[in-house]
């Protein structure tokens, strides 16, 4: 399993030394920002389980960001597979669910600058011993793995651990990350992609029922996304900075990351 300390070491990888002068961020005037999300990445966002409550690193980064620029976020949710057209198409101003920076999405949507770097890590369940890594889960001819289409764990699938034929039948589509992990859990599937971030969450939460095993398969920034040429482009990434140059991402990397447990 990928150590806590390790995953936190990736993040600060993404720290960015303070430029001379912390520039003063520009005052959006109240405006009503549309932020959409999928609640179902902890401990990025989901919901908890407790109180009902949309919460995670990503709702504190968000919010922090929204209180520096003077902006009102309201929260919507919708589908993975519809976010990034929607927020294309201008249904919403900002997407956010753990979203992998990509060349090929850029050509739909604007990526903020990364607030954090995470690993792709084979989830499965606690008691498999049939595979330890990739090489060995390819050589598990009826082994299936559960993925969202479009994700960069379904593309990772099909090109770094199976034949590179995107119709493999190997591979079970789901609408949901959550939907891959519980397949996952319910022995429908035998393998997982998921990022390290994800992956430390369902696994804490599990009760030991879920493992993370082999080696990093790639790594991943993530952004937050809006339409093209969305004129909040610039003012979120001049936040992002100053929440990476006074300590704020460092301690909501300390919250979600090290002390908060999942269920409890």
């Amino acid at each position: 399993m990928l150590s806590r300390r390790m995953l936190i070491s990736g993040l600060a990888a993404l720290a960015i030394a303070p430029a001379a002068g912390a520039a003063e961020l520009p005052d959006l005037k109240g405006r009503t920002v549309v932020v959409v999300t999928e609640n179902a990445y902890p401990p990025l966002q989901f919901v908890d389980p407790k109180s009902g409550m949309a919460i995670g690193w990503e709702y504190d980064a968000m919010n922090a960001i929204a209180k520096r620029l003077n902006v009102k976020v309201e929260y919507q949710n919708t589908s993975w597979d519809a976010m990034i057209q929607a927020v294309s198409d201008g249904q919403y101003d900002i997407g956010m669910t753990g979203i992998t920076i990509k060349d090929d999405r850029r050509e739909k949507v604007d990526f903020s600058h990364p607030y954090m770097r995470s690993q792709q890590l084979m989830l499965v369940r606690g008691d498999e011993k049939r595979f330890t890594d990739a090489k060995g889960f390819a050589a598990l001819e009826k082994g299936l793995i559960g993925a969202q289409a479009g994700t960069s764990p379904f593309y990772t699938a099909v090109y770094e651990i199976l034949d590179g034929n995107e119709q493999n039948p190997r591979i079970k589509l789901f609408e949901t990350f959550g939907a891959t992990v519980q397949a996952l859990k319910a022995g429908d599937v035998d393998l997982v992609l998921t990022d390290s971030t994800a992956g430390e969450g369902y696994v804490k939460a599990s009760g030991g029922s879920l493992k993370l095993i082999g080696q990093p398969l790639g790594t991943e920034d993530f952004g937050f996304i809006f339409k093209k040429g969305s004129d909040l482009v610039s003012p979120v990434n001049a936040a992002i900075t100053a929440l990476k140059v006074d300590g704020t991402l460092d301690a909501l990397n300390k919250k979600w990351f090290l002390d908060y447990k999942m269920g409890q």
